[in-house]
């Protein structure tokens, strides 16, 4: 019977040593999901969250990308807006929770950043989703904070950057959610007949509702590498159609080799990239 007994293995001289190890090491090193090497964390940090083995674009937060775009002295602003639940909304929990847990992950009120400063030499507008609250979907506030951000890039004649990284609108507001795409469209049309230019940046991934409106209404769609971008998802599209799609499909290449975007630009070179577009658009006249 001693054959069925559990024999507990002797405990390592070293082993609080190994313990001590892996807890200082934690959470230093990333591994890509691209090219699988694994990249230090201070690295990772330098190269504004870009693989620097293969060029892998990790997601990156609003603020990050708002510091990493405007020069030091900017504003954050239209911070203030809280989504409520006009439907009392539940589905595995309530939605009040969500909100409760994503803001207390991310430190926002909802999933979108405003910025007013400067992109070199020009003055700039910037709206930055956050896809790390609630898959950066749209809601009431998304939709009041971008249409703000419209509304003073208008009246200040100052250009307009959207950041789009999103996985649609938000289904916990129903119908409240999707008249944002014409509240934001809407806005957008009167930019355009201010002729005040707009930019949209589309990162990985800018799907649903916000493709379906504002993400690709831009006097120039750019994207990053990689970004996945579309309305339905792939699997959707296949199950649909029946057919399988080509590789790569709503990848940003593609869109770019079939007309849907203007430019692929590295997040190395989007600054500089986005500078010298402003120049060539040009600073729109004091009505």
């Amino acid at each position: 019977m001693s054959w069925f007994k559990r024999q507990s293995s002797p405990i390592a001289p070293d082993s609080h040593t190994t313990d001590e190890r892996s807890v200082r090491t934690e959470g230093l090193w990333v591994k890509c999901p691209s090219c699988g090497k694994a990249i230090f964390r201070a690295q990772l940090d330098e190269t504004q969250q870009t693989c620097p083995y293969c060029a892998y674009h990790f997601k990156l937060d609003a603020r990050s990308r708002i510091a990493a775009l405007l020069e030091p002295g900017y504003q954050l602003v239209d911070l203030e807006l809280r989504s409520t639940d006009p439907l009392d909304f539940c589905d595995l929990k309530p939605y009040k929770r969500r909100l409760a847990e994503a803001q207390k992950k991310t430190g926002l009120n909802d999933a979108i950043v405003n910025a007013i400063g400067k992109l070199g030499e020009h003055d700039v507008v910037i709206s930055a989703m956050e896809y790390g609250f609630i898959g950066g979907s749209m809601g009431a506030v998304v939709g009041e904070t971008i249409a703000r951000a419209v509304d003073r890039a208008r009246e200040s004649r100052h250009p307009l950057i959207i950041v789009s990284a999103s996985g649609g609108a938000r289904m916990m507001e129903g119908i409240a959610s999707l008249m944002q795409l014409a509240k934001v469209s809407a806005a957008l049309g009167r930019l355009a007949d201010a002729r005040v230019p707009y930019i949209s940046l589309m990162t990985d991934p800018t799907t649903g509702g916000v493709t379906a409106s504002f993400a690709m209404l831009g006097d120039l769609n750019i994207a990053e590498p990689g970004a996945l971008i579309g309305f339905a998802g792939p699997r959707v599209i296949e199950q649909t159609i029946r057919q399988k799609l080509p590789e790569g499909f709503q990848r940003s290449e593609f869109l770019l080799q079939h007309g849907f975007l203007d430019a692929v630009v590295p997040r190395r070179d989007l600054k500089p990239w986005l500078d010298q577009a402003l120049t060539w658009l040009g600073t729109p006249a004091k009505s």
